[in-house]
């Protein structure tokens, strides 16, 4: 699976605790983060050369783009392209808020690259469900978290700004339409108050993966546990110190992406 950072370390926990002896390689592209603010074509091509690299250099059988960002920058020409299952987070999302709402008003928030897409919008008008959706880009949360700042003051304030138009509206349920949003929980539920239930893609998406692979056949279902690999595109030893506070102890190292050189072809992929 892949991220522009720290956030799809979100659906990675998820992945792990629902299928724990499948192997999982994760890169968290912190050397081109943030997604949300950048031209929808440029993401769409750090997310080509992502999932590119997740089958050529580490034999995926399966890719997760744990990147809301990612998926709204559109998937349909990575998927034909490659001879693996692309199991995204959006679709997840818009299926568990629909489920979450009993007003039949819900809100979506994300960054300004997937709200302005209107990703959430046509995959919850997908679901066929009879429910309103207001939507809130909020620049800012996924610095926030790449920084490991998830709670006092600032983010407060920040939250309280961004959130206030969505939560005056009137919703039962917000949909935390960014992987690095679940870090920020608790601000959001206190700017948010008791009466919205929060809905990760997360748990929902680790799903989705199972799903998946047991109807291709490729669900390992016994064995030994997986093994687990993290790479960064930017700085390796930050990736691992805050990664390993924000996964646990599976994030214990981390490695360089793109891999070294090949030393008998000299072949490597350059995230730049």
């Amino acid at each position: 699976m892949f991220d522009s950072g720290f956030g799809g370390l979100t659906v990675a926990r998820a992945v792990i605790d629902l299928l724990p002896v499948e192997d999982l390689v994760y890169i968290g592209d912190t050397g081109r983060y943030p997604y949300g603010s950048k031209p929808l074509v440029d993401v769409h091509e750090y997310a080509s050369e992502l999932a590119r690299s997740l089958v050529a250099d580490f034999g995926a059988k399966a890719i997760i783009v744990a990147c809301n960002t990612a998926t709204a920058a559109g998937l349909d020409d990575v998927r034909a392209e490659l001879p693996v299952p692309i199991i995204d987070v959006i679709e997840p999302g818009a299926r568990a808020i629909v489920r979450a709402t009993t007003s039949g008003r819900v809100g979506v928030i994300g960054t300004v690259g997937t709200i302005s897409s209107g990703a959430y919008v046509d995959a919850v008008a997908r679901t066929g469900a009879p429910v309103e959706l207001v939507s809130a880009a909020c620049p800012g949360f996924v610095e926030f978290v790449e920084r490991g700042q998830t709670a006092g003051d600032e983010v407060t304030v920040l939250a309280e700004r961004l959130l206030a138009p969505i939560r005056d509206v009137g919703i039962d349920a917000l949909l935390l339409g960014c992987t690095h949003y679940p870090f920020l929980a608790r601000p959001i539920n206190d700017v948010m108050g008791p009466g919205v239930t929060l809905v990760s893609s997360a748990d929902e998406t680790a799903f989705a993966a199972r799903d998946r692979l047991a109807s291709l056949g490729l669900l390992r279902t016994g064995g030994a546990p997986g093994q687990h690999r993290f790479l960064s595109s930017g700085d390796i030893d930050a990736f691992r110190d805050l990664g390993g506070r924000l996964l646990g102890a599976e994030l214990a190292s981390t490695e360089r992406w793109p891999q070294p050189a090949h030393p008998t072809t000299g072949e490597h992929h350059d995230p730049t």
